[in-house]
């Protein structure tokens, strides 16, 4: 269908068009759009051909609510003052365009917006100030920006703000903003959110503070009114205190990935409270030395348990990923009924660890990446009933025999695995190997394949190197990892590639 006939088809019905991406849509498909009288909300996000001129179609569009122009680079201060003619705008998206201050300047004219999206826009204070006429805003993103603590002391202006992006900007200190919902200082160093109003309470829900650096941890908490927040991610941060969490009962999203907790602060981790769902501890300085594993005696055997998280009874997903975890901690992982997603990267845990996770009846993602987990282990394991997925990147121990075999056995449940790429699926529908060009493999004996199967229906490859201790494994695979190292080094037979 050509412009016109798009046009005498739709200008009179459509409300909303959604162009995102599309490199075709340039100056002519604006004007055509231009006539359509009734639309409401109009999307060319990324559309990298929609320029200043362009946009000149979309003057005085009476029903206009919604402009998305995200990442339009082509997009400057002459573009502006065409947008600023359309006075129904409520929502305003103009990320990473080429605005300078002089055009952000101009959208103060826009008196009904509620939303302004100027992120990755490096506006000053100057401009900032400029747009303090806006009363009915309630989303302001002003990311990446010059913005610093003297211009964000205009905000009070903005009664009506629920949502907040200030990441990657000078800002240290926010005033006081009494309807704040959501707030972003990533990439920021965080004094007060408050302005040092010690009697003021914000009503945040979501806080992200990712790779912020916080002054005062115990300041910034005292200021959100604990019964309303859910969400908080401060993965990246350097953390030395968390005292200030165990009164966020409501939690329940928490992300400290990336971070230096210890072993020491998982106790204030713990008594977050019963609501929590998400937790993720990724790459921290968890071990499993961590207190709230804890070794009871039953039956006269010594087992481990979670006697700190045993509240936790709505914990859907737990990432534990680069914890250096062993075998006898995971057992007791099994006991959150709630647990969905459970993500384990550790070269401490091989074939015990994962059997241990099969009571784990509510998983449906399982990570085991990077274990030391044997074919035979692989086999063996008996997947919980709910399990669709199961990653097991970097366990360089398994064969194209025990994943091939594994997923035949287990055909809905999605097997992640470097090797996956090496089976080619059969015209018979099953899976045939190729040799690998990039992993050691292990030597086996091979069949004829034109003897009766019957005689050999119980025997089945034997992986080699389950003779060799789990260190021995480990010093071999620090030593694959440089070819340069291999030249000096010597493989045992099981070890090297085949040929």
């Amino acid at each position: 269908m050509n412009r016109a006939c798009v046009r005498r088809v739709f200008q009179h019905s459509v409300q909303e068009i959604d162009f995102s991406g599309n490199i075709a849509v340039d100056a002519e498909w604006l004007a055509y759009l231009g006539s359509f009288r009734y639309l409401g909300i109009l999307k060319l996000a990324d559309c990298k051909k929609v320029d200043h001129s362009a946009i000149w179609a979309l003057s005085g569009m009476s029903m206009l609510k919604e402009l998305d122009l995200s990442r339009c680079s082509r997009i400057t201060d002459a573009g502006i003052k065409h947008i600023v003619s359309i006075d129904s705008l409520e929502k305003l998206h103009l990320s990473e365009t080429g605005l300078t201050d002089n055009g952000v300047m101009l959208i103060s004219a826009l008196k009904g917006l509620n939303l302004l999206d100027l992120g990755g826009i490096h506006m000053t204070d100057k401009a900032l100030r400029s747009l303090q006429v806006l009363t009915q805003l309630e989303h302001l993103d002003i990311w990446g920006s010059e913005i610093t603590d003297e211009g964000a002391s205009i905000l009070k202006a903005f009664t009506r703000l629920r949502f907040l992006n200030v990441s990657w900007t000078h800002v240290t200190r926010l005033p006081p903003l009494p309807n704040m919902k959501y707030l972003n200082m990533s990439n920021c160093t965080i004094y007060s959110i408050r302005g040092g109003d010690s009697e003021v309470h914000i009503p945040l829900q979501k806080f992200t503070a990712s790779a912020a650096s916080i002054v005062d941890v115990d300041e910034v908490f005292s200021s959100i009114v604990a019964s309303s927040f859910s969400f908080l991610d401060m993965s990246g941060c350097s953390l030395s205190n968390l005292y200030g969490l165990q009164k966020m009962k409501s939690l329940e999203h928490l992300d400290l990935s990336l971070s230096r907790v210890t072993d020491d602060a998982i106790e204030y981790v713990a008594n977050i409270g019963m609501k929590l769902r998400y937790l993720s501890l990724k790459n921290t300085g968890i071990t499993s030395q961590a207190p709230w594993f804890t070794c009871v005696e039953a039956n006269s055997e010594k087992i481990l348990s979670l006697p700190l998280l045993e509240h936790l009874i709505y914990l859907e997903s737990l990432n534990l990923e680069d914890a250096p975890l062993s075998d006898e901690v995971i057992p007791p992982m099994a006991s959150f009924r709630a647990l969905k997603y459970l993500y384990l990267k550790s070269d401490f845990l091989s074939d015990p660890a994962l059997h241990a996770l099969s009571s784990a009846s509510n998983l449906i993602h399982l990570g085991f990446c990077g274990s030391v987990l044997s074919n035979s282990g692989l086999l063996q394991f008996v997947p919980p009933a709910q399990l669709h997925v199961l990653d097991l990147s970097g366990c360089w121990v398994l064969t194209e025999y025990a994943i091939s075999s594994f997923r035949s056995h287990h055909p809905m449940i999605e097997l992640r695995h470097e090797l996956i790429q090496e089976l080619q699926p059969s015209h018979i529908g099953t899976s045939q190997v190729r040799k690998s060009r990039h992993l050691p493999r292990a030597k086996t004996k091979v069949f004829n394949s034109s003897a009766d199967s019957s005689r050999h229906s119980g025997i089945f490859f034997m992986d080699q190197r389950i003779k060799y201790s789990r260190e021995k494994m480990l010093e071999i695979q620090d030593l694959t990892q440089s070819n340069s190292v291999l030249h000096d080094v010597q493989l045992p037979p099981e070890l090297r590639r085949m040929e």
